[in-house]
């Protein structure tokens, strides 16, 4: 079984860089004790001869091909209605201060 001590408890509390009073880690020493056990009661089910499910609903991605449109216009004509360009793009005001 899985027993968590208080120096466990206090080194996880370090990697997720919080802060444990005494009594929190006291009660995180039992809690996470029992997820542990949890786990380990999971683990030692037998799955051999399930198939694993992916999703349950039977609904399935609808997809369609790429196709290329032709509108009629070329990049750089279009670049002709708009105020300023630069380099063949559009040349807007700088949004990030």
């Amino acid at each position: 079984m899985a027993k968590l001590t208080r120096d466990d408890v206090l080194k996880l509390a370090q990697l997720a860089r919080i802060s444990l009073s005494d009594d929190e880690v006291t009660e995180f020493s039992e809690e996470l004790s029992a997820i542990l056990q949890y786990v380990e009661q999971l683990s030692a089910v037998d799955v051999s001869g399930l198939v694993s499910t992916n999703q349950v609903t039977g609904l399935t991605n609808v997809m369609r091909e790429d196709s290329i449109k032709d509108y009629g216009y070329a990049p750089l004509d279009l670049l002709k209605n708009v105020p300023k360009t630069q380099d063949n793009q559009l040349k807007v005001k700088r949004m990030i201060g």
